[in-house]
């Protein structure tokens, strides 16, 4: 089933993800919707708060950037509970988009390599070291269920410069391809 995607200005993209376990209620479903919800969004990820569930949830299918990025080739991946447990020093800038946030794009630094904890969709723990863009999108959607958007690492300078399409978003003055759930 398709499921709206929440956009900037809903408060539950500002709260912090709980952990679920292994009897989630509907989790196999849910989980296959959300799936279903970013392909048909054409997303990369998606993350639980995107669709309402402020929990430790979302999921990531780099391999169609992969001819740009080679290591997103077979990069499909749910993560549960996930942390990220080191940074690696380096940062890297490159523009950065969200279904949240529809039609607006800016350069955001991340680090180029991550080392991330998590349980796959099998609740199985996993742990792996992450690099290039790879690490940038595991990085966006994971601040999803820390309760950040990539606008927060804009400037203030930026920030007001792009103030009037957040909150033209915010008011449902926008057009995706996809169904949007607004802040009431």
């Amino acid at each position: 089933m398709l499921l709206p995607i929440y956009v900037y200005g809903h408060p539950v993209l500002r709260k912090v993800g709980a952990e679920i376990g292994p009897d989630y209620e509907g989790f196999e479903e849910l989980h296959k919707n959300m799936w279903e919800t970013m392909y048909h969004s054409d997303g990369v990820g998606l993350a639980a708060p995107q669709i309402g569930l402020a929990i430790r949830l979302f999921v990531i299918d780099g391999s169609p950037m992969a001819d740009e990025f080679p290591e997103l080739e077979g990069f499909k991946k749910t993560f549960i509970n996930a942390e990220i447990l080191e940074y690696g020093p380096d940062k890297e800038w490159d523009s950065e988009g969200c279904l949240s946030i529809p039609g607006i794009r800016e350069e955001v630094p991340r680090s180029h390599r991550i080392r991330i904890k998590y349980l796959d969709e099998s609740f199985q723990p996993q742990e792996e070291v992450l690099e290039g863009f790879a690490a940038r999108i595991v990085q966006h959607e994971y601040d999803h269920i820390e309760g950040k958007l990539f606008v927060d690492y804009l400037s203030p300078l930026r920030k007001r410069l792009i103030k009037g399409k957040l909150n033209a978003i915010t008011a449902g003055k926008v057009h995706t391809d996809y169904r949007i759930r607004l802040p009431k």
